[in-house]
């Protein structure tokens, strides 16, 4: 297995971004942008195509903004 460069810097950006919805949803205590955070930190290990993991995590991204 080959890690390019292309998906280090998808897993850098987007984990980053989760590592921030982490830390707010936990000060905050809101469930649903806690496990958001966790998703985004996770995803770029288990998803391997980098175009799905962009799409995935936009997704994640944004639905706290549309779910309450």
């Amino acid at each position: 297995m080959t890690i390019d460069v292309t998906s280090l810097l998808l897993g850098l950006v987007f984990g980053s971004i989760g590592f921030g919805y982490f830390i707010y949803g936990k000060k905050r205590k809101n469930k649903m942008i806690f496990w958001v955070g966790i998703a985004l930190m996770v995803l770029p290990y288990v998803i391997t195509n980098n175009v799905l993991v962009v799409i995935v995590s936009l997704a994640l991204i944004l639905t706290p903004y549309y779910i309450k």
